[in-house]
């Protein structure tokens, strides 16, 4: 779904600066290869996450949610020099492709794979965050939320992708539309927390930015 008109998003994308040659390479190879290739952050959306980590600088960030790590190397842009990049998914056929783009990119050495549940994983992994990025099932972001929040570092940044859900938070939801339900619920629990100054932009399918104060 379009949240600008397709000529103004196609517009914004063109005065964006230029997709790297081996994100394109992974959006094709995720299209023929890989199912639900929509997830992919795309083009605009991961100048964006780049743009921000390079202005952070971040030591340490956590992806949750790899897909096929398009995100994951738009992120690892602007990781610190000594940084790393924990990235957790419960897919393992992806993990070879990911592991493929990543050591491709020169970010290999900096990026860490964690395979199974993130509920699981979050709480052992023994760092506290600069930049959370929540980008699985939509049900847990609360959840997610909940876990990293005392473990991110004053000032941190945490995003949360796929908010607007194709428009389906301000239509009539169906009782039993669980995905739907929990993003409106999570948003109004962002809005609500003392604990973070937040904006939900409408880039792709929504994207929020939550300050940690």
């Amino acid at each position: 779904m379009h949240f600008l008109s397709e000529d103004l998003e196609n517009y914004a994308t063109t005065h964006t600066t230029d997709e790297p040659a081996l994100l394109q390479e992974l959006t094709r190879r995720t299209h023929l290869n890989v199912l639900q290739p929509r997830m992919l952050s795309g083009h605009l959306q991961g100048r964006f996450l780049s743009l921000l980590s390079k202005m952070l600088r971040p030591t340490t960030i956590l992806e949750i949610g790899t897909y096929t790590g398009y995100a994951t190397l738009c992120l690892a842009e602007g990781l610190s020099p000594e940084g790393k990049l924990h990235t957790i998914d419960i897919k393992e056929e992806l993990t070879d492709l990911q592991r493929e783009f990543f050591d491709r990119s020169g970010y290999g050495h900096q990026i860490v794979q964690h395979l199974g549940k993130a509920a699981d994983i979050i709480p052992t992994l023994n760092t506290f965050f600069d930049l959370v990025f929540i980008d699985a099932d939509k049900q847990n972001y609360a959840l997610y939320f909940d876990l990293v929040i005392s473990r991110m570092n004053k000032g941190g940044i945490i995003l949360s992708d796929n908010v607007l859900w194709s428009g389906k938070v301000v239509e009539e939801v169906k009782p039993n539309d669980k995905h739907t339900l929990a993003l409106m619920a999570y948003n109004q629990k962002l809005k609500n927390d003392p604990r973070v100054e937040t904006v939900l932009l409408p880039i792709r399918d929504g994207i929020t930015v939550s300050r940690v104060i």
